[in-house]
């Protein structure tokens, strides 16, 4: 029943209340309309097998479905092969969007695409679809059978979160990024800090839309069912999106806890194996593990492999090498991503610094192809996940950090900060 009287409402509640029948605040059980459901390839065959044989429907909204073929791009195994095949022929027979092999990493290209806009609800068969808050859709990550309902329904069904408030203050300082940002805000939060709640993100007209993606990407490291960000800065101007009012939250809605994190108190940060919230400054791990050899680097994933994180990348290496002995492995979000990259020239510093550039997609980041980790081997990515096994073997150790991070690491060949880098001047 319609609360005649509503109390103040996050934004988790807001979105899922004009998307529903009814308002609804957290704890209450909603049934919404979906505008977007999203199938990456590692999932494809399991949605279609549910579509066809569970459930005997097709896409209620084909035009609200769309396939990525991104996590293992191009196919690895015949195996694989065979699953994208029958992606293919899905998309073709029902008219669903395929976005094939090369296009890029489903967030980033349903984002390009404006298939995730503000007050949308956005599903993904991939967990990371948190990322859609950063335009303030309600995106949240869903398993292959709750997908197929979605699809074959046009609704989905869940519990309202509860709603956790992070207030950002103050500015960056040169050197620190959304990446350190994220980081810091999973380490205040914990691995389990925010489970089955939506992360609302108070950031004025702070951050470009690639870092509030960053921001609601890594939101889910914290178990977080949304990640969503009050819109401002560049998303109000920058990209035509139609912002309803209601989207923002309500003076004095109810949180379940509040946090604010001082931007000008962070140095760069450095999330170290085998958790994601085990953060800690670089300049710490820099003196801990300065014995300690890097074997390989990778700067991509749905988390930092768009323009900008490239060109932060590109400063530190222009002109220099990368460390013999260490692999950088670049992989650009999307087709876009690298077309304007080659555009200005970005790709071939990187090229020239050493860098493996490879197909626009998932690369490394979940261990199935294209740059896996060998027992032993440490690598600095610029992904979301450093967990034991996560990019090949399981004694392989992980460190997340941000693309400049990543970046001066490659040139030292051990973990390092870009002012290690740049203090060197300039070698090749």
């Amino acid at each position: 029943m319609t609360n005649p009287t509503p109390r103040p409402q996050t934004m988790a509640e807001k979105i899922l209340s004009r998307r529903g029948t009814q308002v609804v605040y957290a704890g209450d059980l909603a049934v919404v309309e979906v505008d977007q459901v999203m199938v990456v390839d590692s999932i494809a065959q399991s949605f279609i097998q549910r579509m066809q044989q569970d459930l005997n429907a097709t896409p209620k909204y084909p035009e609200r479905v769309s396939i990525v073929i991104d996590h293992v791009a191009p196919a690895s195994t015949v195996s694989v092969a065979q699953a994208q095949k029958e992606a293919r022929e899905y998309a073709a027979q029902t008219g669903v969007r395929l976005f094939d092999v090369g296009r890029g990493i489903c967030h980033q290209v349903l984002m390009e695409e404006g298939l995730a806009r503000p007050g949308w609800i956005v599903l993904g068969s991939d967990s990371h679809s948190t990322t859609y808050g950063a335009v303030a859709a309600f995106g949240s990550g869903m398993g292959a059978t709750d997908i197929a309902l979605a699809a074959a329904s046009g609704k989905t069904w869940l519990k309202v979160p509860e709603s956790v408030r992070v207030t950002f203050s103050g500015d960056l300082r040169p050197g620190v990024t959304a990446k350190d940002v994220a980081l810091e805000m999973i380490r205040r939060l914990g691995a389990d800090g925010a489970t089955y709640q939506s992360i609302e993100m108070h950031a004025g007209d702070r951050f470009t839309r690639g870092e509030r993606m960053t921001l609601a990407n890594l939101c889910v490291e914290a178990g977080a069912k949304a990640g969503l960000v009050v819109p401002g800065g560049e998303i109000l101007t920058a990209y035509g999106y139609d912002i309803p009012e209601w989207v923002y939250p309500d003076e004095g809605a109810a949180y379940v806890q509040s946090i604010e994190i001082d931007l000008s108190a962070l140095n760069p940060r450095m999330s170290a194996p085998s958790e994601v919230d085990n953060v800690f400054d670089v300049a710490q791990l820099r003196e801990e593990l300065r014995d300690q050899p890097v074997d390989q680097v990778f700067i991509g994933t749905c988390t930092n492999g768009r323009i900008e994180d490239l060109h932060a990348a590109a400063d530190v290496l222009r002109g220099r090498r990368v460390a013999p002995g260490t692999r950088l492995l670049v992989i650009p979000a999307s087709s876009q991503v690298m077309e304007d990259a080659m555009a200005d020239g970005t790709l071939l510093t990187l090229q020239r610094a050493g860098a493996v550039l490879g197909t626009p997609g998932c690369g490394p980041c979940m261990g199935r192809h294209q740059g896996v980790l060998a027992p032993g081997e440490v690598c600095v990515s610029t992904s979301n996940r450093n967990f034991i096994g996560r990019m090949g073997d399981k004694d392989a150790r992980i460190y997340l950090a941000s693309p400049a991070v990543a970046a001066a690491t490659a040139v030292m060949g051990r973990v390092a900060l870009p002012e290690d880098v740049l203090a060197q001047g300039e070698v090749a």
